[in-house]
């Protein structure tokens, strides 16, 4: 996630304050990352950053995921266009249904 001048991450997501935090945005959006993202637990998360060099307990990982977690989360079902309560950016109409070939391809039906 790229921090913009605005002082807003991209994606959508709202400012958060990383103030009286010990450890870079960088670490802990990625440790928040990797918690949502993958079915890990917070001592998996705690071990694989230990591997990049990192003690950070897996409480403090914990507490960053209650404190922004939901923030994230929100930024990661989003698209770069779409805003927070919006409509989706494919509507009903645009989501193809019906039989699929063996290739996985949308069978046509000719007539």
């Amino acid at each position: 996630m790229a921090r913009l001048p605005s002082g807003r991450l991209g994606d959508g997501m709202a400012l958060i304050s990383y103030s009286r935090h010990q450890f870079p945005p960088v670490v802990i959006q990625h440790a928040v990352w990797l918690y949502l993202r993958f079915t890990l637990s917070y001592r998996d998360v705690e071990e694989l950053l230990a591997e990049r060099g990192l003690d950070i307990s897996y409480e403090t990982i914990r507490r960053w995921v209650l404190k922004f977690g939901t923030v994230f989360a929100r930024g990661l079902t989003l698209g770069p266009d779409q805003k927070p309560g919006g409509p989706s950016s494919r509507s009903c109409t645009e989501i193809q249904t019906g039989p699929l070939d063996g290739a996985g391809q949308q069978a046509l039906d000719t007539p």
